[in-house]
């Protein structure tokens, strides 16, 4: 399968190092791409989570392929979230092509993009944090749950179900969060005279014009590679949400066999950033056209 060109492509909500991450979908994915600019907007690796014991070879796939763009000259923009939020103190490193931030404006043809992952926002992370990592861990729990419920659905011939979907559009406090998180990121991004503000960290995808008093803006929301499998894509100067299972066809790629079978060490997250260079000249990007 020959890749795609796309200008600009933002993943966020990854979570490597949990039960919950789709990591070999999203290795499908990036193998699928040729994007001039790959952007991952927060909890990419989840630091928070993270347990040398469960790092699975699908997970380290992910971290080659992005780590082979960079190498293969693909500007790569790590933007730091709460899980990941480690990274921090190396905020404004450089490295080729790989480049580590908390937030960043990118041109997108004569207007400009506000991008950033969105957990500054969040009260109960700035002032409980404690109660965030136990709610972490419940929220993994459940889509554990939920796996486990929609492979026996699948079995039986039925629909699979998401219980956070449910959970978050049935209780009015989530949804509320939500539609707060949305219009706080789009008056900011007015106030700033932004044309577009890209976020992630709710794990809803999104695309929606909000208007104010002061003018509007384009909301943006790549979603997570947890749930809704879903990324931000910009090209011929125009944004589109990117869901996997309803737009990826397998029977049209085939994948390289043994990424995601058996296990390999995990590298210390504090550590992650001197290995990254070294993995991107191990060749997983090859070298296609579209």
């Amino acid at each position: 399968m020959k890749r795609l060109k796309v200008d600009v492509v933002v993943i966020s909500d990854v979570h490597l190092g949990t039960y919950g991450c789709h990591a070999k979908k999203l290795t499908h994915y990036l193998k699928s791409i040729r994007p001039g600019k790959l952007i991952l907007n927060g909890n990419i690796i989840d630091i928070w989570q993270f347990r040398k014991r469960y790092w699975p070879k699908s997970h380290m796939a992910v971290v080659k392929q992005i780590i082979g763009m960079a190498a293969k000259g693909v500007p790569v923009y790590y933007l730091t979230g709460n899980h990941d939020e480690m990274l921090r103190k190396f905020s404004d490193f450089d490295l080729g092509n790989f480049h580590l931030r908390d937030k960043m404006v990118l041109p997108v043809g004569h207007q400009k993009a506000w991008i950033f992952h969105g957990d500054v926002f969040d009260a109960s992370i700035q002032q409980a944090k404690w109660l965030t990592k136990m709610g972490g861990w419940g929220y993994y729990m459940l889509i554990l749950i939920n796996r486990m419920m929609n492979h026996v659905l699948e079995l039986l011939g039925r629909e699979r179900i998401s219980l956070s979907k449910k959970i978050k559009n049935s209780v009015k406090q989530a949804v509320k969060y939500v539609s707060d998180f949305e219009n706080t990121a789009a008056d900011l991004a007015v106030d700033q005279q932004y044309d577009y503000v890209v976020c992630g960290h709710i794990h809803q995808p999104q695309m929606r014009t909000v208007k104010t008093k002061r003018g509007k803006v384009v909301y943006l929301n790549s979603g997570d590679w947890i749930e809704n499998l879903s990324s931000l894509e910009y090209h011929n100067g125009k944004w589109r949400v990117f869901k996997f299972e309803d737009e990826f066809d397998l029977n049209k790629f085939k994948p390289s066999e043994g990424d995601d079978e058996g296990w390999v060490s995990a590298p210390d997250p504090s550590e992650i950033l001197e290995k990254m260079y070294l993995i991107g000249h191990e060749g997983d990007f090859e070298e296609e056209d579209a």
